[in-house]
């Protein structure tokens, strides 16, 4: 994992560009990872388009023929079918008939349904590579006239009646279009304002706009795929187009996708996929290429900023799988989840094989969007042990995530996901999902400090954020070996040394509400390579965890994910200015504040601000003293924490 906030030097990745962006964890409801038993299956080619007209899902790709179960006979049917969203059932009444593939697909104004891909003729009558189709019947809508003459369709973004047309072609309705167009959703005709041109492909390679995606509030287009220049600017793969008024070619541009990756000729361009989030304020990105990275964004998940301006921006965060393909992404109920044949996030130690932080997510994953770290959502793309003869348990692409109005969509092109058989597509329902919300330390200022004053017991001293009140000595037996601790909602996480673990100590989590420590168990077997012993005081805040440790004179922080218990592969240097941070023994925030310990004993306190950045987080000028050390009392350990209990 890497992120854009002052990082090690040797990640290649530090700058100052959009540095004060710190994304808070939100609620977020994930589907279900088992995948709904009644989807209809796909026997050859990939599934890359779905949509929905009334209870129906339209499905398309390359494949050619269908089955209803997976003892069903196989027919033929070409490119594009239907299914009824309850049953499951395939329509007998849509059946069109295309000579090439399906791209994409869009519910249309007025019960349409848009078809772009890479046919030429549309139930015997010439219809170039875009169509609008009754979504009843599968007849040819004749008063519809957009047509992609020039090329093939890649994408299709629909924003109230303006419908985005994206692909390899130089004309849209007979008028000059370098990969990008805009037509009335209703008629199809061209939107003549619209002049936005991606040209000049890389590597000597032509040019084509590969993915697109529209902001929720329908202001700003964001465009990816294989062009080094838009309007003859400098974009390389990326761009983003204001659409709120006269369409214009926004000042954001990235060096990040101008490196080739491990294979030119192979991996022309690298960018697979684009989505808004939320509210628009960001997109993300998934990646191909092989290596190539920390100069490159390949093989990864990347998170940008929609507002920042200007050239060489970097990501908020990058996640790595260590050299693996992402094909498609999708954004939903503030989840992003992520589809190719990866086999772990959070990888970027290692090349082709699980480094020091990696998680196991074969294929398919959601992570959180304040981190791009994996949450506890693991259905894998892999078949069960009896698949039907001739089928496949991975493939190398997840084409198309889709979130429905009942679930995610997917579609690949092998044939096992959730352990199960599901024939080049399927869903996983919102029906059994879950959701879990964002956890943090006490909000409050008046509580109590927690210091661990010998194995097995603490001292627990009253604090009104400013003031102490007196100690008292309260054994607490489970609280042993213990090293940096912190508080997060009704539990501690902390350095517990264990004897026979890989490196001498682990993170446990105990429950906690005032009274007993409970007893601790692992917070995850995928930390082991981390020895959280060399921690000397730590604090949890919104997905990071904050930290000093044994030798180093700086703050760190890595990610941390709550929904799981994922420490982030990667360490952070924030900038800092008057604090001793290789002096300092156990650390709680409370209130804006880090409250330290330190080895002269005494307790202080200092204002902390990460959205500062590039400039000082922590300026020790403004360091207060709270307490002295005492012959009864020292702040000398880095098991300290707060709790308001």
């Amino acid at each position: 994992m890497v992120a854009l906030a002052i990082i090690a030097a040797a990640l290649g990745v530090p700058t100052t560009a959009s540095a004060a962006v710190v994304p808070v964890p939100a609620t977020a409801t994930l589907v279900s990872a088992n995948p709904a038993d009644a989807t209809p299956h796909a026997r050859d080619g990939e599934t890359r388009a779905f949509a929905q007209v009334g209870n129906t899902v339209f499905v398309g790709g390359s494949f050619t023929q269908l089955r209803q179960t997976a003892s069903s006979a196989w027919i033929t049917q070409r490119y594009l079918f239907a299914y009824d969203r309850t049953t499951g059932t395939m329509s007998t009444t849509f059946l069109p008939v295309l000579d090439g593939a399906v791209n994409t697909l869009l519910a249309g104004p007025g019960g349409t349904l848009i078809v772009g891909g890479t046919f030429k003729i549309v139930n015997g009558v010439s219809r170039k590579n875009l169509v609008a189709l009754n979504p009843s019947t599968g007849a040819i809508i004749d008063s519809w006239v957009g047509r992609s003459d020039g090329g093939t369709v890649r994408d299709l973004a629909l924003d109230g009646n303006w419908l985005y047309v994206a692909g390899a072609f130089n004309w849209l309705n007979g008028t000059a279009h370098a990969g990008l167009g805009r037509l009335n959703a209703t008629t199809g005709a061209i939107d003549p304002s619209f002049s936005i041109d991606a040209t000049v492909g890389r590597h000597g390679t032509t040019s084509y706009v590969w993915t697109i995606d529209v902001a929720p509030d329908g202001d700003t287009l964001v465009v990816g795929g294989n062009f080094t220049l838009v309007n003859d600017l400098p974009r390389n793969q990326m761009a983003l187009v204001d659409v709120s008024g006269t369409p214009t070619l926004l000042d954001w541009s990235t060096e990040k996708f101008v490196p080739p990756c491990a294979s030119p000729t192979t991996f022309v361009h690298y960018v697979q996929d684009v989505k808004f989030g939320g509210d628009g304020s960001w997109f993300v990105v998934g990646t191909n290429g092989g290596g190539g990275w920390p100069a490159a964004y390949c093989d990864a998940l990347v998170r940008f900023e929609t507002a920042a301006r200007g050239s060489g921006l970097l990501a908020t965060w990058v996640d790595f799988t260590g050299n693996d393909t992402i094909t498609s992404v999708e954004v939903a109920d503030n989840v992003i989840y992520l589809g190719g044949h990866f086999r772990w996030l959070n990888n970027p130690n290692a090349s082709d094989n699980a480094g020091s932080g990696a998680v196991d997510r074969l294929g398919i994953a959601a992570v959180t969007p304040a981190t791009g770290m994996p949450v506890n959502w693991n259905p894998r793309r892999s078949g069960s042990a009896s698949m039907p003869s001739g089928t496949s348990n991975w493939g190398s692409s997840v084409p198309v995530l889709w979130r429905g109005s009942d679930g995610l969509y997917f579609g690949h092109n092998s044939d096992g996901m959730g352990e199960e058989y599901h024939g080049r597509l399927g869903m996983f329902p919102l029906a059994g999902g879950r959701t879990f919300t964002a956890k943090n330390p006490p909000s409050a200022t008046t509580g109590n400090l927690y210091l661990g004053t010998a194995s097995g017991a603490v001292a627990k001293v009253p604090f009104d954020g400013s003031a102490l009140g007196t100690a008292t000595t309260v054994s607490q037996p489970a609280y042993t070996a213990a090293g940096a601790t912190w508080r997060v909602d009704d539990r501690i996480y902390w350095s517990h040394t264990v004897a026979g673990t890989p490196t001498g100590s682990r993170i446990d989590i105990s429950l906690f509400n005032g009274g007993a420590i409970g007893s601790p168990w692992e917070a995850s077997g995928y930390n082991d390579w981390y020895n959280p012993a060399l921690l000397t005081g730590a604090f949890f805040l919104d997905g990071r965890l904050y930290y000093t440790r044994t030798g180093a004179n700086n703050l760190y922080y890595r990610y941390f994910e709550i929904d799981g218990n994922y420490l982030g592969a990667t360490e952070f240097a924030l900038p800092t200015t008057g604090v001793t941070w290789s002096a300092v023994r156990g650390m709680a925030w409370v209130g804006g504040r880090i409250v330290y310990g330190s080895t002269d004993g005494a307790l202080r306190s200092v204002p902390f601000d990460p959205t500062a950045a590039p400039s000082a987080v922590v300026n020790g000028a403004t360091a207060t003293v709270i307490s002295s050390a005492t012959p009864e009392l020292s702040w000398s350990t880095p098991s300290t924490f707060f709790s308001v209990q």
